[in-house]
């Protein structure tokens, strides 16, 4: 059934545009306009959008789970997160797992596999463990840390089928900037991150192709005005996409605005959120490490070291103008055609143009959901 889009105020990486229509066939968007709109031939639904806004759906790089549940686990127990995010506007996700014992990690990497081939909403796996320097594990058990060896390597990627979307790793590790020429090689989009690396190594992770800079600010050598570290040599890159957790925790909302001005176009909000996301607060297990989740904020059992977020991408948004004073469009393109150039999918995602997926997000005039569309699908929102 074709749907019709009308009535609404288009919101995307292209601008605004008022009195916007669109029209759906499937999971793909077929022909967008404003003002008077064509009459579809055949059955028809017609969504009435009412001035809200219309915007892409959210692209999430970097998510561990949500509602209660984790992406570590079955795919039941995938499933369910992923439903989390989607009834907050997340129309397509990158899985996250944390550093675990290789076998494990081959095995979820599978699982993942499985729900890619069959759920066009899954995008692939990201492993942010366990290349990881211990001085800035964070939240990665310091027990599954390790250097990178290329046949563990292959053998990640083979279990991912081809799924494996993105890899964090720190370059400063024994074979890492080799590991780097592997991973571009297969197609992975490589990340720099829980890392102790200077801005020398940094722009030389760069310069072998690694793309994305994961969670700037956070384990990572902060900016020094005589060391400038990984964060100065990834905002100097215009090839570097930086992902950034919007929460008003991860980063304070000036120094986001600030990040935003300095790299503009190429700032991908993301949540990097565990299970508490969309969930109370409580106690929750994050790989095989203890959490505690008091008034959002998510740490590690009996320290005051912060384990992901509880963040969902509709509340990035908000933050992001309300606090940090970002663009609107600006903060969109963040959700939407930034993560997708990021992942080499821009040709497909992140717009409301002819020819992309049929994700789409309405708004109302404070930028709270009000319905979701995923690959053309309408997805409960409570």
């Amino acid at each position: 059934m074709t749907i019709l889009f009308h009535g609404a105020r288009k919101l995307d990486s292209d601008g605004q545009v008022d009195d916007f229509w669109m029209l759906v066939d499937g999971d793909s968007i077929t022909e967008t306009g404003s003002g008077r709109h064509p009459e579809p031939v055949g059955a028809v639904e017609r969504i009435d959008v009412g001035g809200d806004w219309l915007v892409p759906g959210f692209i999430d790089l970097h998510c561990h789970g949500g509602g209660g549940h984790s992406f570590d686990n079955d795919a039941d127990e995938i499933l369910a997160a992923i439903a989390t995010h989607r009834a907050h506007g997340t129309t397509r996700s990158v899985l996250s797992l944390v550093a675990n014992p290789l076998a494990q990690l081959r095995a979820s990497l599978a699982v993942i596999a499985e729900l890619t081939d069959s759920d066009p909403t899954i995008l692939g796996s990201h492993l942010e463990g366990p290349f990881l320097a211990e001085g800035k594990r964070g939240a990665h058990n310091p027990a599954y840390l390790r250097a990178p060896l290329p046949y563990e390597l292959e053998e990640l990627i083979g279990a991912s089928r081809e799924t494996l979307r993105q890899l964090t790793i720190a370059p400063e590790l024994e074979g890492a900037l080799e590991a780097i020429d592997v991973l571009v090689e297969a197609g992975v989009a490589v990340a720099i991150g829980h890392t102790e690396a200077d801005f020398a190594l940094a722009q030389e992770s760069f310069d072998r192709g690694a793309r994305i800079l994961t969670h700037a600010f956070n384990a990572m050598n902060g900016i020094h005005h005589r060391a400038p570290g990984p964060i100065v040599a990834a905002f100097e890159d215009e090839r570097v996409t930086i992902e950034l957790i919007l929460d008003g925790l991860h980063v304070h909302p000036d120094v986001a605005g600030m990040v935003f001005r300095g790299a503009p176009g190429r700032i991908a909000l993301v949540t990097d959120a565990m299970a508490a996301a969309g969930a109370s607060d409580g106690d929750y297990p994050l790989g095989t490490l203890n959490v505690t989740v008091r008034d959002g904020l998510a740490v590690l059992r009996g320290t005051d070291t912060i384990a992901g977020s509880t963040l969902t991408l509709d509340a990035a948004l908000r933050n992001a103008v309300e606090l940090a004073g970002v663009h609107p469009v600006d903060a969109i393109a963040a959700l939407t055609t930034v993560p997708a150039r990021a992942l080499g999918l821009d040709h497909r995602l992140g717009r409301l143009a002819a020819g992309y997926a049929a994700d789409a997000v309405i708004l109302d005039s404070g930028l709270h959901v009000q319905r979701v569309w995923a690959n053309g699908t309408p997805i409960t929102v409570s």
